[in-house]
């Protein structure tokens, strides 16, 4: 039977000894919090999700939620569960406390949801679109939204929804129909359905507030004709309003999570921000969401690989090459072939340089919003808007991978319900597209993130990395993880110039090299990550932690860091062999 431990001695060691945690607690704020209160937090956040929420995580795969004359019922033990974790405040850790929150660090918080998502993926899904919500009305609302929202959702009363796609239009929301016309009072009447609607309705909580993305009137065409209302499911007289579930999507995973048809036939809405502004309001929240679905990936990674670690301790086939290990055993456990520990060693050093990532533009987010100057500020928003697409897509890229990695380790037991590993595979794939698709979130980085704005993030990044390599290259026992990542960061920068000049003269470059280059930048940072994590554990390594973590280190910079250079090569070949094919022949 599968299990799931979250891995708290890793989580201390990327806060206290590879992120400086001191340090950043010293921010505006976080004076307070001691590394007592942080390791409580996160003990009783572990007990939480090993002994109320993993338990969820098999039947609601099996069970799903059903809906029946307009209402859906959520999986045995979903309804207790979540109100368990609005007791224990788990829903306000990063909420302000003017709305009831505890101010807690983001790094925290991605520590928090880490653990939530390897217990029970869709479980989490509630409470992570709850806080993008609170996100977006805190920072786009007006104070008397702020005041009638922010506190509900800050405390989970009520959770939230985004609603954006429609049957005609995904990624471009440029076409959406959603009408929006004054009805009175400040208030507009929304007509329109969305789709594929995380948590649209549920039983777990007794109000939903839904961020629905509609057109005015006098809406230009385009994106700039978009605004942004809140609909509230339950009126505050307790009536309800005019939205309704009128399907749920029969999909491959995450079936404890409603994905839901919502129909809005002149619901009851107010406008959120300025007039035809709703983009910049809902990419608050979208861009909260990316980072969680991010470290959704990795969750689901380290979840099939404890469980797959465990399998290969226990199952016997075959002997080691070097001879029988286990002599009075017919069979040696799998975990002695070379093969089976390639896997192993490949998920590790991917969760625990995936995890570093998420952990590094937890900081920079943190610092965004609480540093003193304001040139502070800027450039680690700078660092937030770079690394966002790249932590939702490689984190969930890898979570795919290892996922599958997992189920490889077992075998024909990985493909049988039975451990556990199928389930994460099928959860894991969705993180992939929602919230942006992968090949959308390399487009923004590439095209956006480094090319628009003259790669002023990418740099700032990129002399980071330089900086701290150049500093171990007179080390022996450090120059074999700087060297390789130095190596690794001349083909970034190499790609970046080559792709700056074919862009200039041919549009198609970008698209053509975007998932390519996504995957170059962030196999160098986390190599950069793992040079670091080798730096902090070298003068520790008689003790049994370090000697792991400098021997996943080095799987890394010789295992997996070399593919930088394949990468690097299929993106100087240019546009043509992606582009020549015409459409009538594929």
């Amino acid at each position: 039977m599968p299990s799931f431990a979250a891995p708290l001695r890793d989580h201390r060691f990327c806060l206290y000894e590879l992120f400086d945690f001191e340090t950043h607690r010293a921010l505006p704020g976080f004076e307070e919090l001691s590394r007592d209160v942080v390791d409580q937090v996160l003990e009783q956040a572990a007990k939480f999700t090993e002994h109320v929420v993993f338990p969820l995580n098999r039947n609601a795969d099996e069970q799903g939620c059903t809906l029946k004359d307009g209402v859906v019922t959520t999986p045995k033990g979903f309804r207790q569960a979540y109100r368990d974790l609005c007791d224990g405040g788990w829903t306000a850790l990063t909420c302000e406390p003017q709305d009831g929150g505890q101010g807690l660090p983001h790094m925290i918080n991605v520590l928090f949801e880490e653990m939530l998502g390897g217990a029970c993926l869709s479980f989490g899904l509630f409470p992570g679109l709850t806080r993008g919500a609170y996100v977006a009305i805190a920072q786009h609302g007006s104070a008397e939204q702020r005041a009638t929202y922010a506190p509900k959702l800050a405390s989970g009363e009520w959770t939230g929804a985004m609603c954006l796609t429609e049957a005609h239009c995904g990624t471009d929301l440029g076409l959406l129909r959603t009408a929006a016309t004054p009805a009175g009072k400040g208030s507009f009447a929304l007509t329109g359905t969305k789709i594929f609607i995380s948590a649209g309705e549920h039983d777990v909580a007794e109000n939903i507030i839904y961020l629905v993305l509609a057109r005015l009137p006098d809406a230009p065409k385009g994106t700039k004709g978009i605004s942004l209302f809140v609909v509230p499911k339950v009126m505050e007289d307790g009536t309800r309003n005019s939205v309704s579930c009128s399907a749920l999507e029969r999909k491959m995973g995450i079936h404890g999570c409603p994905t839901c048809v919502m129909n809005f036939d002149g619901a009851t809405g107010w406008l959120v921000g300025a007039p035809h502004q709703g983009l910049k309001a809902m990419f608050a929240m979208m861009n909260a969401e990316r980072l969680a679905v991010g470290v959704q990936g990795l969750a689901v990674a380290e979840a099939s690989y404890q469980n797959a670690v465990a399998y290969a301790r226990e199952r016997l086939q075959g002997r080691a090459p070097r001879g029988a290990i286990n002599g009075d055993k017919p069979a040696d456990p799998i975990i002695v072939h070379p093969d089976v520990r390639r896997m192993l060693m490949t998920q590790k050093a991917l969760i625990e340089g995936c995890r570093m990532l998420a952990l590094d533009a937890a900081h920079y987010l943190d610092v965004s919003e609480r540093h003193a100057e304001a040139a502070e500020r800027q450039r680690a928003e700078t660092m937030v808007a770079l690394l966002t697409p790249v932590v939702k897509a490689f984190l969930t890229d890898t979570g795919s991978e290892v996922a599958n990695l997992g189920m490889q380790v077992l075998g024909g037991h990985g493909f049988i319900r039975d451990n556990g590993q199928e389930q994460l595979v099928r959860d894991a794939r969705i993180t992939q597209i929602y919230e942006g698709t992968n090949g959308v979130q390399a487009m923004d980085f590439l095209g956006r993130k480094v090319l628009m704005d003259g790669g002023a993030g990418l740099e700032l990044f990129l002399d980071r990395v330089e900086s701290a390599a150049a500093g171990s290259t007179s080390n022996s026992g450090l120059a074999p993880f700087a060297g390789p990542v130095a190596d690794a960061l001349m083909l970034v920068r190499s790609a970046t110039t080559a792709l700056r000049d074919r862009a200039a003269t041919n549009p198609e470059e970008i698209g053509a090299a975007a998932t390519d280059f996504l995957q170059l930048f962030a196999l160098t940072a986390v190599g950069h990550y793992w040079h670091l994590a080798a730096r902090a554990a070298l003068p520790k390594s008689n003790e049994d932690f370090y000697r792991a973590k400098l021997a996943t280190a080095q799987f890394y910079i010789s295992r997996i860091l070399p593919q930088t250079r394949a990468l690097h090569g299929a993106i100087m070949a240019g546009a043509a062999s992606v582009m020549e094919l015409d459409a009538a022949l594929f």
